[in-house]
């Protein structure tokens, strides 16, 4: 097994995270005891009119309220220390021969990764249903991108995936850390554990995929759109899975994530955004589906997971007006893009939609079904493809 030894440190990436800020804000906050800060109160639930109108309890609240808190500042924790730490060049695993190549660490409860090693790649599975599913999962983003892409793992040259189960205690989140995806347990009252969701774990590998291609910075629209890109691969490697087509599928971010008593469906829809949960600790999705709803807000750096609704919708649009398999032609054009073109790591999302439809032109021609698809769909959410001159427009 050849090793490689990356020149950027792990402070050159930033840690993104499954679960939005302003949700596990909205948790927090749900038992009065904290207040979420004021430009975040638009998107969190309101506080209950007395104990006879809550359906959820003061006992309850107070659990989930403390777990959500306990995660926000391990979060907040963790960034500092990735903002602030000199790490040294990390190892990471090369197979050469392009071969797959998992492992999977149990952290046990506490804050460390990676953890005791408990699976290696062709071992059986074990008694752990988490550390199989994050096995299984690691393996079907693997297979997606070499089977569909012929792309060998996150970084094209082999690259071994590994995951660490059983992170913190009660952790109601899980990341991607620039070397490896991190899954907590959940609380068991809002969230399971964070493995039961395939879209999730493709999701954070998906931020590993664009560590090694278009790192877009994260904030604003360029951080929206690299959270976009991501629950593209979420979506995609679910279908994929499932053997399922763009008209059949749930387009949604996160299913099997919540708790059965939580009324939600995931984390985010790509086909409907802001209809993913509507639930009295965790609020109401906020997400907007098109441009006239555009969320201006520092939160969230600067909006990275609100206003991913946009380019979400538009790639639904695109997938489900040419149906069939989504990882076919839409999927094919947001990789190609992603992989090949050069785009500015502050892009905006004018800019992404030009590029996309430049390269669906050239993937299938000017006028093609496909060039009309597109173009609808950015039209649909109201996004004006930016092109550098006529040129290039025509």
């Amino acid at each position: 097994m050849a090793k490689r030894t990356m020149k950027k440190t792990l402070n050159d990436h930033s840690q993104h995270r499954a679960v939005p800020p302003y949700l596990l804000a909205s948790m927090a906050a749900c038992d009065g005891a904290w207040e979420a800060p004021a430009s975040m109160r638009d998107f969190i639930a309101r506080a209950p009119l007395g104990e006879d109108a809550d359906p959820v309890g003061p006992e309850t609240r107070t659990r989930i309220a403390a777990r959500a808190r306990q995660t926000l500042l391990l979060d907040q924790a963790l960034r500092h220390e990735r903002q602030l730490a000199e790490t040294p060049p990390r190892t990471i695993l090369i197979e050469p021969s392009g071969r797959l190549q998992r492992t999977i660490s149990d952290a046990q409860g506490i804050e460390v990764t990676p953890g005791a090693l408990v699976r290696s790649e062709g071992d059986a599975p074990v008694d752990d249903g988490d550390v199989n599913r994050a096995y299984d999962g690691l393996g079907a983003v693997h297979d997606f991108l070499a089977d569909q892409f012929k792309r060998s793992s996150l970084d094209g040259a082999g690259m071994a995936l590994r995951g660490t189960v059983h992170y913190g205690h009660e952790y109601d989140n899980a990341f991607w850390d620039g070397t490896q995806m991190v899954m907590g347990d959940g609380d068991g009252e809002i969230f399971n554990s964070f493995t039961s969701s395939l879209s999730v774990i493709a999701h954070e590998l998906g931020h590993g995929l664009l560590q090694y291609t278009t790192n877009f910075k994260y904030h604003g629209q360029s951080g929206a759109l690299n959270e976009s890109i991501a629950d593209v691969l979420g979506a995609l490697v679910e279908q994929f899975v499932a053997g399922e087509e763009a008209a059949d599928a749930s387009w949604l971010i996160g299913k099997g994530l919540f708790h059965p008593r939580v009324n939600a469906k995931a984390l985010r829809s790509m086909a409907a955004p802001g209809t993913a949960y509507d639930d009295p600790i965790m609020g109401r999705d906020p997400q907007p589906s098109h441009m006239d709803s555009y969320i201006h807000t520092k939160e969230d750096s600067g909006g990275v997971h609100l206003n991913s609704g946009i380019p979400n919708h538009a790639f639904y649009l695109f997938a489900t007006a040419l149906g069939g398999h989504a990882w076919e032609r839409a999927g094919s054009v947001w990789f190609n893009v992603i992989v090949t073109r050069s785009l500015p790591e502050d892009s905006t999302f004018a800019t992404f939609a030009a590029q996309t439809l430049l390269q669906a032109r050239r993937d299938y021609g000017v006028g093609s079904a496909e060039d009309k698809a597109l173009a609808a769909a950015w039209d649909g959410v109201g996004v004006v493809p930016q092109f550098k001159d006529e040129q290039e427009a025509a």
